[in-house]
């Protein structure tokens, strides 16, 4: 398949070599283009601009930080929506907001292009192998026509409907999730260093016991090191997820008391510095409200 790919950071590296891997033809954007030259050698094309990326697509997957991200490379003048062929798809793969997924469906299907949200789960290393859980919604023959993508990426792939910002709202939804387990494993981590138990054999029983899925594990053990560099997310776009996830229920009329919490713990933790750490340092606060200082 023909696919333009626009953002190669963290994520997006891994991912475009997937596919390259995989035998599809890929013509890549970035906007700092060593990161589109280092894939020049394992067989992608370079495009200097977004459109350029688009024009001979079947597929146009964006993977970047945020909306404006998004916006810059699909809305502004000469930009991929123009040079987007008709019955092409665009494929975002970006967490995003729910009302830009809902522009985005809008504005492809003005000019009958095709849009599919595909949200993805993991973090850098899985995305490298090829390991994500992608959540797909859009058109069933479109979803159809994407499989072969999706399954270069990811080890599954969830089907979350046919309006493509339903992805979007589970994607949302399943990061304040992690949130709320990385301020929940804080919380108690604070109680057992308070009482001057070890922390890692606490994670042990936890992910031993009960709570043996990856997502204890992985940020548990961050937590019990109290050790978030090098970040595999960093903390402001952690915060920017969170931002999004509470105007979508503002919006919708749902409360979400917790949410609001971790907002107040991302604005903590970016008051502290922290800015450069991954999202999970938010678990900092609860240790220094306990009057714990750094350190496993």
């Amino acid at each position: 398949m023909n696919v333009g790919f626009i953002g190669l950071g963290n994520m997006g590296s891994g991912m475009a070599r997937n596919l390259i891997k995989a035998g599809h033809t890929l013509t890549v954007y970035n906007r700092t283009r060593s990161r589109a030259e280092a894939l020049q050698s394992e067989g992608a094309k370079i495009a200097a601009t977004p459109a350029e990326a688009a024009a001979n697509a079947e597929a146009l997957i964006t993977m970047l930080a945020d909306d404006a991200a998004v916006e810059a490379v699909i809305f502004a003048p000469g930009n991929a929506v123009e040079a987007l062929r008709a019955g092409a798809i665009h494929v975002s793969m970006s967490t995003i907001s729910v009302a830009l997924s809902r522009r985005l469906t809008a504005a492809h299907r003005e000019r009958r292009q095709h849009y599919v949200a595909a949200a993805v789960f993991g973090r850098p290393d899985a995305a490298a192998a090829a390991k994500l859980f992608v959540v797909a919604a859009g058109a069933p023959e479109q979803l159809r026509f994407c499989q072969p993508l999706f399954d270069a990426l990811g080890q599954k792939t969830f089907v979350a409907g046919a309006e493509p910002p339903a992805a979007n709202v589970i994607k949302l939804a399943g990061n304040f999730l992690i949130t709320a387990t990385i301020e929940g494993l804080a919380e108690a981590m604070a109680l057992v260093r308070k009482h001057g138990l070890d922390q890692h054999a606490f994670l042990e029983f936890l992910t031993g016991s009960l709570f043996s899925a990856p997502i204890y594990r992985n940020y548990g053990g961050m937590i019990a090191a109290d050790k978030f560099e090098p970040a595999g997310f960093k903390l402001p776009l952690g915060f920017k997820d969170n931002r999004m996830l509470l105007a979508d229920a503002e919006e919708c009329a749902v409360p979400m008391p917790l949410a609001s919490l971790v907002h107040d713990r991302f604005v903590a933790a970016l008051a502290q510095g922290l800015g450069e750490s991954d999202w999970a340092a938010i678990a900092r606060i609860s240790y220094q409200n306990a009057g714990l200082g750094e350190g496993g």
